[in-house]
Parts: structure tokens; sequence; C-alpha cells
């Protein structure tokens, strides 16, 4: 049996809902205004935002992790169901959580690599182009968020209910 999930886990996690909450909303609401006003320039004034297309493109990754490190908080990630339509429900309940810390290691990989990936890129990149690589990190600090979600939620998935938002 796994043990209660202590008063901070269950603080800090609804902080950093909280945090990807707002990330994921502001980083959908640059991307959309990032994207309206290109098409307004681009059909009504023959011109451009600079680096538009570059940042809409990193906003696009925000967005994508934010998004779905709250799915994995919540439980509406994208799972494999054929299986789990075979089985009983407490079989699913007791493979959750060595699946969420086989889905934590492997997003912890990711992490060491597009750390390195991201790296490689700082060294190399010319320096009027540098700002793009900070917005990189994103790729990185993402896939550490899900570890991170996928470590608590296989740690503390028995002790918890899915979110339901409808």
């Amino acid at each position: 049996m796994l043990p209660n999930e202590p008063h901070w886990v269950t603080s800090f996690r609804h902080a950093l809902m909280r945090m990807e909450t707002f990330m994921a909303g502001a980083s959908l609401l640059v991307l959309l205004s990032l994207v309206f006003g290109q098409v307004l320039a681009r059909n009504f004034f023959a011109s451009g935002i600079p680096h538009a297309d570059i940042l809409s493109r990193y906003m696009v990754l925000y967005v994508a992790f934010f998004g779905a490190a709250l799915a994995v908080e919540r439980h509406k990630h994208i799972r494999i169901d054929i299986v789990a339509a075979l089985m009983e429900p407490r079989r699913i309940k007791r493979l959750q959580p060595p699946l969420y810390l086989i889905s934590a290691v492997l997003c912890g990989a990711m992490t060491w690599a597009a750390m390195r990936f991201w790296y490689d890129d700082w060294n190399y990149v010319a320096d009027h182009e540098r700002w793009s690589s900070i917005l990189a990190l994103i790729t990185p600090f993402g896939f550490s968020l899900l570890s991170l979600h996928f470590l608590l939620g296989g740690l503390f998935v028995q002790h918890r209910e899915p979110v339901n938002d409808s």
C-alpha cells in the first residue's frame, strides 16, 4: 500500500497546477495575439511582426507542455485504453503506480536529452539569436515538469481521485 500524500505535497501540487494553468493560458493568449497580429500586418500593411513566426512556434510548445502537465495531474492524459478496457478496475488501479513511475523515468530521460540538445544549441547559436535559445528551454523544463507529475502520480495515485471538470 502506498503512503498517504502529505499535506505539503498536496499544497505543492495545487500551487504547481495554478502556475501551470496561468502559464498555459498566458502562452495561449500570446500565441493567439501574435498570430492575429501577424495576419493583420501581412494583409493590411504588407508587413509583418519581426520574429513572430519563431515566437509562435515556441508558444505552441509552451501551451503543449503546460497543458500536458495539467492533463497528467488531472488523469486526462493520453493512455492506451485497449488493454484497460479488458481489465478489471481493481487491476488497473494496481498497475497505475508502476506505469506512472515508468513514465516518470522516460520523461526524465527526455529531460536529459533535451538539456543536452539545448546546451549544444546554446554553444553554437549566433549571438543575435540567443533569445530564441532561451525560449527553447521550455523543452527540457517541460519534460522535467511531466516527469515530476508522473513521479508524484506514481507515488500517491491510489489516494487520489481523477479531477472531473464536467
